[in-house]
């Protein structure tokens, strides 16, 4: 018998190509904007020395993925074996630039100081992504999926949804013709002229209703015909170059990098562990060690070259699967952002297409991860599912109000906690509960879920992780150190004793799906 031959591209895999490359391509266009423009850094070091070395990484990180989904088919002889989405940690595309990068280089007044404080910082991160990778199987055995799935969910739900949905609505003629084409296609089964992927022609219908309606007056899209002119002189050939000695400059700024990277490592490595569960949920399992691994080499390598920003491992794996994505889409993406990056056209992709052109792709994904969660779990698991949830909202309600009183040139310690109490913002909840909201989220749910199931033991020996981690900071604050929210600290601690006294004294005989299936609520 010859041995099984995976395919290397699908049709399904044009419409993968297009969707995810987007998704890539609307994050480097972001963080692109983000050192232009927030952090003032010249374009000679964005686009000759940054970029080059993003590009590279991208490629080392979707080609890795490819491979080890070709694995898999070989492995398991299945040709619907969907590779594992990877770029750019979007979370932490924003830490790296408002909590490290941008205070660094406003203190110092050089922003390659905080370019160097970056590349330390993603250095870091990487070797605790690496190390944590041999110890993420063992959570991942013993954590229910709801936990896992569901603070995932909470996660697509206020970061990856949100944003691009009130994107949409802020332009509808765009964005909401763009959602009904994909909408139509990738949950309605539409097929378009000659099989033509739906995201392209998204994007190249939103596309021509921006620069229509600039013609006209209207200007949608933002487009400019001055704009896509000034983008060409940054068109160009730049390869990357190590920054070796820049990487260890950063370490000057060890102290401040310290009390983000470790924590934000840990939340990596909790998400993409959450992210490989997610695959598995959709049928295909990949090693979780291998991939952690990966995520924290590539991103080594990204910041030994001049990449201040981390890899990880992408939400929205089943999304991809879903419309027919294989081997080839991912390998295909890392190739077309080498080229984007090395050549300098991604000045030119951003005023030429309209990001809101683009958004519904992500509303998709969010949509479908957050599905995700309730359809692969136990149906009696869905109230576990509803509390990982909260975390991510409490920590997205959060950044709303920083951000919009931090416009306003002040903070909610200026205006005070009683005052916006008052009005029923209840500001100092939202910063608890969102502290660490993925691990927060995990161990609610887990909890729960637990609990449901009348597993009181487990529950209880969640709850006293819950504990430790709050003490130390990682859940329910904002920074690492020792008795950062002693109270809810020991609050998790009430809850374990008694839990614990519930596994000793409870009745234990009562069966589970009698205790779930009850109607009436006692008074």
């Amino acid at each position: 018998m010859s041995e099984f031959k995976p395919t290397l591209w699908r049709p399904g895999d044009w419409n993968a190509l297009f969707g995810f490359g987007t998704n890539i391509l609307v994050n480097m266009l972001v963080l692109t904007g983000l050192l232009r423009f927030v952090l003032q850094m010249p374009d000679e070091l964005v686009f000759g020395r940054i970029l080059p070395a993003t590009g590279l990484m991208l490629f080392l990180s979707t080609t890795y993925y490819a491979w080890l989904a070709h694995r898999l088919a070989k492995k398991t002889g299945r040709n619907d074996v969907c590779a594992l989405p990877s770029g750019i940690s979007v979370p932490h595309m924003f830490v790296v630039v408002f909590v490290i990068m941008l205070p660094i280089s406003g203190t110092t007044g050089d922003p390659v100081k905080g370019w160097e404080a970056g590349l330390t910082w993603v250095f870091v991160q990487s070797f605790v992504l690496m190390i944590g990778a041999f110890i993420a199987p063992v959570i991942r055995k013993i954590t229910p999926r709801a936990a896992l799935l569901g603070t995932l969910a909470g996660v697509s739900i206020a970061f990856i949804s949100l944003r691009p949905a009130l994107e949409m609505f802020m332009t509808p003629v765009i964005g909401i013709t763009c959602f009904a084409i994909i909408l139509l296609s990738w949950f309605g089964g539409v097929r378009y002229f000659k099989g033509i992927p739906a995201g392209l022609v998204a994007i190249a219908v939103g596309t021509a209703i921006a620069w229509i309606s600039t013609a006209a007056g209207l200007n949608w899209g933002g487009m400019s015909v001055d704009k896509l002119g000034a983008a060409f002189s940054n068109f160009g050939f730049s390869v990357p170059i190590p920054a070796v000695g820049h990487v260890f400059s950063g370490f000057e700024f060890i102290g401040i990098i310290l009390v983000t990277a470790i924590p934000f490592g840990i939340y990596d490595l909790v998400e993409a562990m959450d992210n490989v569960e997610s695959a598995s949920a959709a049928g295909d399992d990949f090693p979780t060690t291998k991939v952690l691994t990966a995520d924290g080499a590539v991103s080594l390598v990204g910041c030994l070259m001049g990449n201040p920003f981390i890899n990880a491992v992408y939400i929205g794996h089943p999304g991809w699967k879903a419309m027919g994505g294989g081997l080839g889409y991912s390998a295909a993406t890392g190739i077309t952002i080498l080229v984007l990056a090395w050549l300098g056209i991604l000045s030119i992709i951003s005023a030429l297409i309209p990001v809101v052109a683009i958004a519904p792709i992500l509303l998709y994904i969010g949509m479908l991860i957050g599905s995700q969660a309730f359809q692969e779990s136990p149906k009696s698991h869905a109230p576990a599912i509803v509390l990982a949830l909260m975390p991510h909202l409490a920590a997205w309600g959060k950044l709303m109000i920083d951000n919009a009183l931090g416009a306003a040139g002040t903070n909610a310690a200026t205006v005070g906690y009683e005052a916006m109490g008052q009005v029923g913002i209840l500001y100092e909840g939202l910063a608890v509960l969102g502290g660490g909201a993925i691990l927060g989220g995990l161990v609610l749910g887990a909890i729960a879920a637990f609990v449901i199931e009348r597993d009181f033991l487990k529950a209880a020996a969640f709850s006293l992780a819950g504990c430790l981690l709050t003490f130390f900071g990682f859940m329910h604050g904002e920074s690492i150190g020792i008795g950062e929210s002693p109270m809810v600290s020991a609050a998790y601690l009430v809850v374990t004793v008694w839990l614990l006294g519930c596994y000793r004294f409870a009745d234990a005989s009562a069966p589970v799906a009698d205790i779930h299936d009850t109607t009436e609520v006692s008074t």
